[in-house]
């Protein structure tokens, strides 16, 4: 968040595995509001939001996410192939990809679909003078997964990037990483794109037609893998938050924040290919609307400290955002309060008994610590002044819901809880909010931030008790519907 006048700043700066823009469609993995999601039931209209233990209308599993036990491997074959575990993966991969498309494309687009027919193989690791070719350059430390329009072909360095995003997200993420390219490759026989086509909607709609893959895979029609819909979802999730734009006034990053690229796949995981065919500029113009987008001259590169003084402006901010006549009381010793109806959720609790929140500041200031300094690999989360704020205004959220009359038991309460949280940091972004109405606003990768948080531990989405959804999928669903829509968007969806 933007931080106040005089207070000490640390900087960011952009980490991650080394990058490198071949072609576009580099490697860089991934929600619209759908409000109007519904299925019929017995001739009724039901949301897929009514039930909170699904995940967009599916249900919420657990069990194994990656390779199916026993399915024999692909026939396909990559040029310089070593023929190891990365390739069978990846060809596996590709194989259950193209059986997808080759089902869904002539649905959607018309026309007879095309498999991709060559696929290339590297080892960033190999010295220059044995590196082979990918798309007229040269493989030697090319750490990056792409299409190539040259030739049509799909590569991958089987050396360097591939093994890390496994190791740190699973290999379902790895299915991700080419259900994205191959995603570039359905724009190009689909005539979706062209040249002068923003390089962010070729990617958000890349990203868009890997969520539509995932949900095939999650729903039990791949041969090759197999992903739950909690744990394994959520790992896949956070490889997109992991390759997001982290420098958004990096003129090089031009493939969308982690929240529009979590948006993507979620928009593709709801509502299928025909929901990305609607991903063009003034879609995403649409869903960014008056949140930032570069971090401009803060000096505080987006973070400011969080203590009592940043939180009591904050408090100011939610109460003019959405009030609400009986505005609880806050203390800022302890988040241990003892309460007869709530649980303590520490670092942050509620207590609808008293209408009170109580915040352990040294605790959330831990919390909301920024972790970009760290990042010399894939970062499993990412944290941020946000990470923080996120959970402080959710507390509020329940003393919303508690002045409504809602419960505040439930998965429901969770989400709207994340939902209401959403539609406040949403409205932190608005450039017409007086300094006397909060002298604290939403800067450029708060909302990752937060994103994260809700993968992560999923506070941000519990009910006064604390318990919250297993699907992060689910709680990442419920906060940007309520960025990109309103209050009335929450209690609709999950009242």
């Amino acid at each position: 968040m933007a931080r106040r006048q005089g207070e000490a700043v640390r900087t960011r700066r952009s980490g991650g595995i080394r990058r490198v823009v071949v072609v576009a469609g580099v490697l860089v993995l991934a929600v619209a509001l759908l409000s109007g999601c519904t299925r019929t039931v017995h001739g009724r209209a039901v949301s897929i939001y009514d039930d909170p233990f699904k995940v967009a209308g599916l249900p919420t599993t657990s069990g194994p996410s990656g390779p199916r036990a026993g399915a024999p491997n692909s026939t396909l074959t990559a040029q310089d192939s070593d023929g190891g575990q990365v390739d069978h993966l990846v060809l596996n991969a590709l194989d259950d990809i193209q059986t997808y498309w080759q089902g869904e494309f002539p649905l959607e687009f018309g026309g007879v679909f095309s498999p991709v027919g060559k696929f290339i193989s590297w080892s960033a690791k190999t010295p220059r003078s044995q590196a082979g070719q990918f798309c007229g350059e040269s493989s030697y430390r090319l750490v990056n997964a792409a299409y190539c329009r040259l030739d049509g072909s799909v590569g991958w360095d089987r050396g360097v990037l591939l093994p890390a995003v496994a190791d740190e997200f699973g290999k379902m993420s790895v299915v991700m990483v080419l259900a994205h390219e191959y995603g570039h490759a359905i724009q190009e026989m689909a005539k979706l794109v062209g040249r002068r086509t923003p390089t962010i909607v070729k990617e958000q709609q890349a990203d868009c037609f890997a969520g539509a893959f995932i949900r095939n895979v999650a729903e039990g029609k791949a041969k090759h893998f197999t992903i739950n819909t909690s744990d394994g979802l959520n790992a896949v999730l956070a490889a997109t938050v992991a390759f997001r734009d982290a420098d958004p006034d990096d003129p090089q990053n031009v493939h969308g924040s982690a929240f529009e690229r979590v948006t993507a796949v979620q928009i593709g995981f709801t509502d299928g290919p025909k929901g990305c065919k609607a991903i063009d500029q003034n879609e995403i113009d649409r869903r960014r609307g008056d949140l930032p987008q570069t971090l401009g001259n803060d000096s505080g590169h987006g973070q400011s400290d969080v203590n009592q003084a940043n939180l009591q402006e904050l408090t100011k901010a939610m109460a003019a955002i959405m009030p609400i006549p009986d505005e609880p009381k806050y203390s800022y010793g302890s988040a241990k309060l003892n309460c007869r109806n709530g649980a303590d959720t520490v670092p942050v609790t509620y207590c609808p008994a008293t209408n009170l929140i109580g915040t352990d500041v040294p605790a959330l200031h831990d919390r909301g610590v920024s972790n970009a300094d760290d990042q010399d690999a894939l970062p499993a989360d990412v944290t941020g002044d946000f990470t923080a704020y996120i959970v402080f205004i959710s507390r509020y959220t329940l003393a919303v819901q508690h002045a409504a009359g809602l419960p505040l038991k439930g998965a429901k309460t969770g989400l709207r809880a994340a939902c209401l949280s959403g539609v406040i940091s949403g409205k932190l972004a608005d450039p017409n909010r007086s300094k006397s109405q909060g002298d604290i606003s939403l800067s450029a990768g708060d909302l990752d931030e937060a994103v994260s948080g809700l993968l992560s531990d999923g506070l941000a989405a519990s009910d006064t008790d604390g318990k919250t959804v297993p699907s992060g999928f689910s709680r990442v669903d419920a906060f940007r519907a309520g960025v990109l829509g309103t209050q009335d968007t929450c209690y609709s969806r999950y009242t």
